[in-house]
């Protein structure tokens, strides 16, 4: 069982075969995408760490649909002046599937 750590939009993840997480709004309307910023790859006990990145490795991936997250709300407010302000937002975030990693 292959395991990497990848990384999209800022952050790492942990990812292995048919797992499907959710990452950073990825560019372009394609299906498909490969990462090639690779950190990590392990398949058994043979592990390759990356300084920073693992050479010639990549992470391919289907885009499976395009979600919203969570609304996370911010509130401003001043005391005793009557001023108070909310703002929403909800991030737009890509759910993939993992279909292969390559050393």
């Amino acid at each position: 069982m292959s395991i990497a750590v990848i990384r999209t939009g800022g952050k790492q993840y942990k990812v292995t075969v048919g797992d499907i997480l959710d990452v950073e709004l990825l560019e372009g309307k394609d299906s498909k995408a490969i990462i090639n910023d690779v950190l990590l790859v392990a398949n058994g006990t043979d592990v390759k760490i990356g300084t920073p990145l693992v050479t010639g490795a990549s992470v391919s991936l289907e885009l499976v649909e395009e979600v919203k997250a969570d609304k996370v709300v911010a509130f401003k407010y001043r005391r005793r002046e009557g001023y108070h302000r909310t703002v929403g937002h909800r991030q737009k975030l890509s759910r993939v599937k993992v279909t292969a990693i390559t050393v």
